[in-house]
């Protein structure tokens, strides 16, 4: 505001100050007039008073404007205001960002028991359950980030991301550790000479997962999930209503028994992905090659398959499908080859050159009352021919998290999960058909409720989990079956959860 702006407020000023000083008067009345007359003259006294020290200040200001117009033009002036608002605006330099939880699963017998939401025999065909009160791990994100913004609009950020996961509650686990540096990449954008379709586009280089990468939050597993070493272009405008990212991702597959005994060999799987987005729709294509990888000496003498194909199409909904506020995701996916590992794309060398899968996905999240939310979820997969030639696997999960919030620092949450299996290796394997069900109940405390996506909680719980006997004698791989652990188990336990 300049000072002959302020000029203009002085009369207001002045009756609004008056007014106060005439109000304040009034509730004292019984002083009498004498007194009211003194007051407003002492208050006059003070309106001069403030008149004369604005008026001298806005000399100084026109002063020293004067002064600076001799030094410097006009449009190097307004040049200096836009840095320095644009350092004000921008979200320049260092950040840091975190995902973690930590906590005990411990059964009735006071002994750590199997759990995580891939437990079942499903889960290592990407069949995870509910992960409420089913979580027996630490594990933590540690995201650093430094953004420079150039004196041409250039934007270049830096990110790395250390990651480490154990399943033990010892407080010294280096022995354990799992730690891995999952994100190293740059990405520039804002690129002035970028025009056109790409105006707005961003090109990226190093290893990381992709950034339109989506998940079930409850049941801890990606809808997609495409991650590597690479390098892509993001936010080309194709059209008005086209935006389109393109990437080339490396994932490497080591050390895997060939043909010919006792020999083992390495390959590379390139991935390249065309990921549209017309509004609220995703169309996602990827093709895959592993070169010799079919080469690979897998189950039954089937063989690897050295490419692959992959699509999805997805929608991103704003409401809870239509009926309420909230939101929703929804996607269905199909693979062959290479491509039938449909969540983490490019991520198993084992499948063979047959290989074909299906998955459907679904989640959604609204309040049912001021205090209830509720968010229900749907995975399920059909594929053939996926490890060795006639193998047959189809699961479905159903989940739903529930949540009452009782007070600002204190919810009840719950969960029921219901998985059904029908498993099928083959001529040479194993078969099974049955359901796993889990029931949690968490008292939940956090510095402020409302909604699913705050954080963090300390989460106290109790499980209990049952499943099909048959389920048992499936696999010697998996925890059913195993000493202790063959049905009908409950879990107790505490654990935390943050992220920022």
């Amino acid at each position: 505001m300049t000072f002959p702006e302020i000029r203009k407020l002085k009369s207001p000023l002045a009756i609004a100050i008056a007014a106060a000083g005439l109000g304040a008067s009034g509730l004292a009345s019984a002083q009498g007039q004498d007194s009211l007359e003194a007051r407003l003259a002492e208050l006059e006294q003070r309106i001069v008073a403030a008149e004369r020290r604005a008026e001298a200040a806005e000399q100084r200001a026109e002063l020293a404007e004067r002064q600076a117009e001799d030094r410097l033009s006009e449009d190097e002036i307004e040049e200096r205001l836009a840095r320095v608002e644009e350092k004000a605006d921008s979200d320049e330099g260092f950040s840091f960002g975190a995902y973690a939880r930590s906590g005990l699963l411990i059964g009735d017998d006071h002994k750590s028991i199997p759990g995580g939401p891939g437990v079942t025999p499903a889960g290592p065909l990407g069949g995870n359950v509910g992960r409420l009160g089913n979580e027996p791990d630490t594990y933590a994100e540690a995201k650093l980030n430094y953004r420079q913004r150039f004196d041409n609009g250039a934007v270049a950020d830096y990110r790395m991301m250390f990651a480490d996961g154990v399943r033990t509650s010892n407080d010294w686990t280096a022995e354990e550790s799992n730690l891995n540096v999952r994100n190293v990449y740059v990405e520039f954008s804002e690129l002035p000479t970028f025009t056109g379709a790409f105006e707005d586009a961003s090109i990226w280089a190093g290893k990381r997962f992709d950034r339109d990468n989506f998940d079930i939050h409850w049941m801890d597993t990606d809808f997609v999930f495409l991650a590597g070493t690479g390098a892509g272009i993001y936010d080309v405008q194709l059209a008005d209503n086209w935006k389109a990212n393109f990437s080339l991702y490396g994932r490497s597959y080591s050390d895997f028994p060939t043909e010919e005994s006792e020999i083992t060999d390495d390959t590379d799987n390139l991935t390249l992905t065309a990921n549209n987005y017309f509004g609220n729709w995703q169309w996602m294509v990827s093709g895959l090659s592993a070169a010799d990888n079919d080469e690979r000496d897998i189950l039954n003498g089937s063989t690897a398959a050295d490419d692959g194909f992959h699509t999805m199409v997805a929608y991103h909904g704003d409401s809870f499908f239509g009926l309420s506020e909230g939101n929703f995701k929804a996607a269905v996916m199909h693979g062959q080859g290479l491509g039938a590992e449909v969540k983490v794309i490019g991520g198993n060398g084992q499948l063979t050159e047959d290989a074909t899968a299906t998955r459907v996905g679904l989640y959604g999240t609204t309040y049912l009352a001021p205090k209830w939310r509720i968010a229900p979820a749907i995975l399920a997969e059909v594929s053939e021919d996926r490890l060795a030639e006639g193998d047959e696997y189809a699961w479905a999960t159903f989940n739903t998290r529930l949540a009452n919030e009782i007070t600002d620092n204190f919810e009840m949450q719950y969960e029921a999960t219901y998985q059904w299996m029908d498993l099928d290796q083959g001529p040479a394997g194993n078969a099974a058909e049955g359901g796993y069900t889990k029931l949690t109940i968490a008292p939940t405390f956090k510095p402020e409720v409302g909604g699913f996506w705050k954080r963090p909680e300390v989460r106290l719980f109790a499980s209990w989990s049952d499943w099909d006997e048959e389920l048992n004698g499936f696999s010697d791989d998996d925890a059913f079956g195993s000493e202790g652990f063959a049905g009908s188990e409950w879990a107790f336990g505490v654990q935390s959860e943050i992220w920022f």
